[in-house]
């Protein structure tokens, strides 16, 4: 059961706090975004099955095999499913080699495609594809641009463009702490991630929008360093952060798991769902809901409709997971109301 009261409650509380420039674009946070808001009536769909078939390019910035992003992609897929929509993908790989003249060579192979293909709408999911390509290269240009992906804050690319709209994807990180705190042995908080860009743009802004302070950081790149580090924040701080690990090439979430299980001496917490194996709590967000959304968007573009005209949203759909397991470990009993057992 999707625990949506928790999640409206965090982004309603998160909405205060953003730069009044976002405010300004006509965010609504907790309102369900579907075709009818998106303004895809029955006439639209219609208008659109009479057309000739279009293009759509989707340039993921991860690779095939990295878990949230394919699921977006896979939603992607499903909502255009019997459209007259042609969606081809190229991958950034931005993860798995990060360097920056690695990411622009990658995109410029995706120019290359962009060039061959001519799309009628570009989507982009994540951070890289944001920057190395939109903000350089599609910026205010002719073809329309779908984004999602892109963590907390879209204006550090400048956009929106006149050209764009897009989702931007946040965490309910405030809501997770506030659990863990009623478990914790005090008050020490500490930060486990793969060492990507992207995740050490999320820590400042966990700091920035919430006033959270880590007392411990841990960035790693390797299974190895994962373990070590999760052995140490058992010792050196009271709760755990556990946030991505697809960039590290190695990971082995069934070694992970049966670390987790067995060491743990502290509540962690998570927002992805293949992470609550290892984690105490997850309130974790569905990368479904932003596959989804943007297709809605493409559909709507091709049907007319400005990508200025559609307002920048923000993922608002959420589950609660438990692990009880982990629980047990460190003597917790009660599971939280209306959370989903880790199985």
């Amino acid at each position: 059961m999707m625990h949506r009261f928790a999640i409206a409650t965090w982004s309603l509380r998160l909405r205060s706090r953003l730069p009044a420039r976002w405010l300004m674009l006509g965010l609504i946070i907790g309102i369900p975004v579907g075709a009818g808001l998106l303004g895809l009536g029955p006439a639209g769909s219609k208008a659109l099955a009479a057309e000739t078939v279009r293009k759509i390019l989707h340039v993921d910035s991860y690779h095939k095999g990295n878990e949230w992003n394919d699921r977006i992609l896979a939603a992607l897929r499903e909502t255009l499913a019997g459209k007259p929509v042609d969606l081809q993908v190229v991958y950034l790989d931005a993860k798995r080699h990060p360097a920056d003249a690695e990411i622009r060579s990658s995109v410029d192979r995706a120019l290359q495609v962009i060039g061959r293909l001519k799309p009628d709408v570009i989507t982009v999911s994540d951070d890289p594809a944001a920057q190395y390509l939109v903000m350089e290269h599609l910026r205010d240009g002719g073809i329309p641009v779908v984004f999602c992906g892109l963590n907390w804050d879209a204006s550090i690319y400048q956009l929106p463009y006149r050209n764009t709209t897009g989702m931007v994807e946040v965490s309910p990180i405030p809501q997770i702490v506030r659990l863990l705190r009623q478990h914790a042995r005090g008050s020490r908080l500490g930060f486990l991630a793969e060492d990507t860009d992207v995740k050490r743009k999320e820590l400042a802004y966990h700091e920035r929008l919430f006033g959270i302070t880590y007392e411990k950081t841990y960035f790693v790149s390797s299974h190895a360093a994962w373990k070590e580090a999760f052995l140490r924040a058992q010792q050196e701080v009271d709760m755990l952060m556990i946030l991505g690990v697809g960039a590290i090439a190695d990971w082995n979430p069934a070694d992970a798991r049966r670390l987790a299980e067995e060491r743990s001496e502290i509540p962690s917490g998570t927002d992805f769902e293949w992470l609550t194996p290892v984690s105490l709590i997850g309130v974790v967000k569905h990368p479904e809901e932003q596959g989804r959304w943007t297709a809605q968007a493409a559909l709507r573009i091709l049907d007319g409709v400005p990508p200025s005209a559609i307002p920048l949203t923000y993922n608002r759909e959420g589950d609660l997971f438990f692990n009880p397991r982990i629980a047990k470990r460190i003597g917790i009993r009660d599971a939280p109301p209306l959370s989903r057992i880790v199985p």
